[in-house]
């Protein structure tokens, strides 16, 4: 009997809204649309060359993502990033891929940690171009095969619903000093720790890591006094 394995299809062809998603998305936290910025339905068909039914289904999914607002009376805009929203991003973080980061340390085989170590060299290769979107999505990569070597498959998912607003505060915090520098850091450091099987250790890098992040986006996202910046 031939051998008709070949013809199995392991990864489905990508639709046209899934592909108008990405490209929103990307454009959105890359900073093309801007914070506020209106999206005409109209405007948005002729720039990517889709129907209507597309462009208000990527809408409405983006706004599941907190990445766009449905204002009344005036339509969808892009999302304002505030730092009210980004104070409990951060909260949500710290103690999700903390616990996840100390379960990997503890649970992790080689094949994930072999998978981890590639992951890593991946963001450390893309922290070096000019590839945001790259780079963005190789963090990601990093997190999410900690959070799967850790058994932590909803946990997971929660941080994965906000990684669209997680992207935007990315972006905004690597834009400043040196942070394309120290990120890449503070991650080896966590892969570090959780490569030794020191779980408090990989916790702790974790901690620290979200806790300069934190910092930098208040500094943006607030003026001197304290108060939200416009």
């Amino acid at each position: 009997m031939n051998d008709l394995s070949g013809l199995k299809i392991t990864k489905p062809p990508s639709t046209l809204r899934e592909i108008a998603l990405e490209k929103m998305r990307d454009a959105i936290i890359g900073g093309l649309f801007e914070p506020g910025q209106r999206l005409v339905e109209r405007t948005l068909c002729e720039q990517m060359g889709v129907s209507r039914t597309v462009i208000r289904e990527v809408i409405r999914h983006l706004e599941s993502e907190g990445l766009v607002d449905v204002i009344a009376n005036q339509g969808p805009a892009v999302a304002r990033l505030d730092w009210d929203t980004a104070r409990q991003i951060y909260d949500i973080r710290a103690q999700l891929e903390s616990e996840a980061a100390a379960a990997c340390a503890t649970n992790i085989g080689t094949a994930d940690l072999d998978a981890l170590r590639e992951a890593l060299e991946e963001l450390e290769s893309e922290s070096h171009s000019d590839d945001a979107t790259s780079l963005l999505k190789a963090t990601t990569d990093f997190y999410r095969t900690i959070f799967i070597a850790a058994g932590h498959g909803i946990a997971w998912e929660i941080v994965d619903r906000l990684n669209g607003r997680i992207s935007r505060l990315r972006v905004l915090t690597l834009s400043t000093g040196d942070r394309l520098n120290t990120g890449p850091k503070r991650m080896r450091e966590i892969y570090q720790a959780i490569a030794e099987r020191k779980p408090h250790e990989a916790a702790a890098a974790c901690r620290t890591h979200l806790q300069e992040a934190r910092k930098i986006a208040h500094a943006i996202l607030t003026d001197d006094s304290g108060v939200e910046a416009e």
